[in-house]
């Protein structure tokens, strides 16, 4: 086996479309900026890759973070021993700590699958290999976060305290309604602004730029129906949204999606807000019931975010996933 580093695409270019490169597209290193880009190669063809940050990567207290991104392996023996070489090149960056797998910072894809339960992949989700978290334990890595997607039966179920939250938002000139296609770039723009005022509290958060941000939104355009995405305004202003869309993976087994997705919820912080995110998710689910639909994925929350607690009024955890993480000072 050979571990070799990439410059930039042009490097990809003699091993594109083969081994863990089939489903990788080159043009992604430019979009993505990584610092290095590493294949291991057996009998020439790459059965294991990797990205590495440095220079961009997020801030977590008095550590100077590696991330290890755009991961994927086919023989375990293979993902370890990148693993253990983008370790030494993060440490000989300087890095304290190495934390994967993150595609460079939390806007982008990240964290493997630990616990699958009996529901399949949802629209949008990182769904991983079952063998990889064995992987990143077998190069020296532990649990880093966790992170959990949960699964609401019952769309008209409605918790009794967010009725009275409801009516004081309302009172307080808070209002909600539904996303504005025919509008939808002014949309993502109110929904940029209030995302970087509400998201630099979550864990291993870094500002995106806008251009990015509007980048990957369009890409779900043609999937968004307006009911199932709520905007939050007070005089005028985004104070919140609730961003949801189909589950598209159910028409791959069954004639009709009954499956909506809460991919997003954030609030301006602040006690005008109080209460907005439970409102904006009993709000959307008794909207998607109207349209048929008869369930709710809550996806993707740190376990430790305000989410997780509104989850709870009316979901059950369907699937676990963790980010891993490993001390660098046994790699200098």
């Amino acid at each position: 086996m050979e571990l070799i580093r990439i410059a930039d695409a042009r490097g990809l270019a003699p091993y594109a479309g083969t081994g863990v490169l089939s489903d990788f597209e080159p043009s992604t290193l430019g979009f993505h900026r990584p610092d290095e880009h590493w294949l291991a190669l057996a009998g020439g063809e790459p059965t294991a890759r990797c990205s590495l940050w440095w220079r961009e990567a997020p801030p977590d207290g008095q550590e100077r973070l590696g991330v290890i991104g755009h991961y994927a392996a086919r023989e375990a023996a293979a993902g370890t021993a990148l693993l253990h070489r983008a370790c030494e090149r993060l440490s000989a960056m300087g890095c304290t700590r190495a934390v994967g797998p993150m595609d460079g910072n939390t806007w982008r894809r990240y964290r493997l699958v630990t616990f699958y339960g009996e529901e399949p992949p949802f629209f949008l989700e990182p769904y991983t290999p079952e063998d990889w978290p064995a992987h990143f334990t077998g190069a020296g890595f532990t649990p880093q976060a966790e992170y959990s997607s949960a699964l609401n039966l019952d769309l008209n179920l409605r918790h009794p305290r967010v009725e009275h939250a409801a009516q004081r938002l309302r009172d307080a000139g808070v209002g909600w309604r539904p996303l504005d296609l025919d509008a939808f770039d002014d949309e993502l723009r109110r929904i940029y602004r209030i995302s970087l005022q509400s998201f630099p509290r979550n864990y291993l958060y870094t500002p995106l730029g806008e251009d990015e941000f509007l980048t990957q939104y369009r890409q779900v355009r043609p999937h968004v129906l307006p009911e199932l995405t709520l905007m939050a305004e007070a005089e005028g202003e985004p104070v919140g949204y609730l961003f949801g869309l189909p589950d598209l993976l159910q028409r791959q087994r069954q004639p009709a999606i009954d499956t909506f997705i809460i991919k997003t919820v954030a609030v301006l912080p602040g006690r005008r807000s109080a209460g907005l995110g439970s409102v904006l998710v009993a709000e959307a689910q008794l909207r998607a019931a109207r349209l048929g639909y008869r369930r709710a994925i809550h996806a993707l929350m740190h376990e430790g975010n305000n989410s997780r607690n509104i989850s709870g009024k009316y979901a059950h955890t369907m699937r676990r996933y963790t980010l891993f993480g490993r001390s660098l000072s046994a790699a200098r």
